[in-house]
């Protein structure tokens, strides 16, 4: 794979994203909602840090460490969240998928619904053989949409990560492409 593929669902279009994006990344992945929920996010989010994290993806993509998408709507194009197969493990053939979804788009199925697609991509085109997400315990919204796409819980983390001075259990979740 050369380009970074555009993925298509019924409401949904998961597309590279672009430095024009930047502004919206910064402003959805700003709100304090989205940085409590997920690991990699900090609050407040710093100035430049979209444009950062936007650069870098090529260089994951070309070495096959990372794919981000930008999730939008397929009608508006209207940007409401990402979504990325992370450290990526040739080897082993499999990855960890993160996501998040702005916050006045929750609750619509949008999640579930890139998260079904990108576990589609990943075993028919990436021919992973493994795919896993991780949530914080205390968030079990990221866990129902895990367990609506087929993933099992495999365990707790706990208190595997710290997060703003307090140390947080992870929920990891997989799914083997012969259990879909």
């Amino acid at each position: 794979m050369k380009t970074s593929p555009v993925i298509k669902t019924r409401r949904l279009r998961l597309r590279a994203f672009r430095l024009a994006d930047a502004p919206i990344v910064q402003k959805l992945a700003g709100i304090f909602e989205i940085a409590d929920t997920t690991l990699n996010i900090p609050h407040p989010y710093p100035e430049g840090a979209a444009v950062e994290w936007i650069t870098s993806h090529p260089e994951h993509f070309n070495r096959q460490k990372e794919l981000h998408f930008a999730i939008t709507l397929r009608e508006t194009q209207e940007l409401i969240g990402a979504i990325s197969l992370m450290n990526m493990e040739k080897e082993h053939r499999r990855a960890e998928m993160g996501y998040w979804i702005s916050k006045e788009h929750w609750n619509r199925g949008y999640a579930t619904e890139a998260a079904q697609a990108l576990v589609n991509f990943g075993f028919s085109k990436l021919k992973l053989h493994k795919i896993y997400a991780t949530y914080f315990e205390r968030n079990p919204a990221s866990g129902k949409v895990l367990e609506k796409i087929g993933m099992q819980k495999e365990g707790i983390l706990r208190s595997h990560v710290l997060k703003w001075n307090r140390y947080e259990d992870l929920v990891i979740c997989g799914l083997i492409i012969p259990e879909k």
